[in-house]
């Protein structure tokens, strides 16, 4: 599969509160990580699929929490994806910490400044795939760029970052 060119896409939630009933309780950690397995699946209505390893941080908050966000990332921004993909990676609050990002309104979840698109989705489905979650997700809400217009996508092809052209 390492023959197979992709896309590659941070997928960003916010936890929810610790306390929910206790509205001076501390917000949830932003948690993120970078996708190549991430797919449109329907335009009526509007779904996209992204696969996370079962049991991961994102695969449990996803479990939990059915808002999320994707940023499509551009060439400039290789170093966002290798960030978010590290293993035994530091706390998520100090890798968005420098990231310019606004937070969606339909999702709460961080949006990254610059990405080619970012979407907002609802999970729809959750289906198992060996050692993988496939979760199936609403589009939102779906906006692009003007600033990164010029700048073609991010992609990744036997095992390392790229860029097209």
């Amino acid at each position: 599969m390492s023959r197979l060119a992709s896309g590659v896409v941070l997928v960003t939630a916010q936890e929810p509160p610790l306390d929910p009933d206790d509205p001076h309780a501390p917000a949830g950690e932003d948690v993120g990580m970078t996708a190549t397995a991430f797919l449109s699946v329907s335009l009526d209505p509007p779904l996209v699929m992204v696969s996370v390893r079962e049991g991961s941080r994102m695969d449990d908050l996803l479990d939990e929490q059915p808002l999320w966000a994707v940023s499509v990332l551009s060439e400039s921004q290789r170093h966002i994806a290798g960030r978010f993909a590290m293993k035994g990676r530091i706390s998520d609050r100090l890798l968005f910490e420098d990231l310019p990002r606004t937070r969606g309104e339909a999702s709460g979840a961080p949006l990254i400044g610059g990405a080619l698109a970012t979407l907002e989705c609802r999970t729809e489905q959750r289906v198992p795939a060996g050692d993988h979650t496939l979760v199936i997700g609403r589009v939102l809400t779906a906006t692009t760029t003007t600033q990164s217009a010029d700048e073609g996508p991010l992609a990744y092809f036997r095992g390392r970052y790229r860029q097209l052209g």
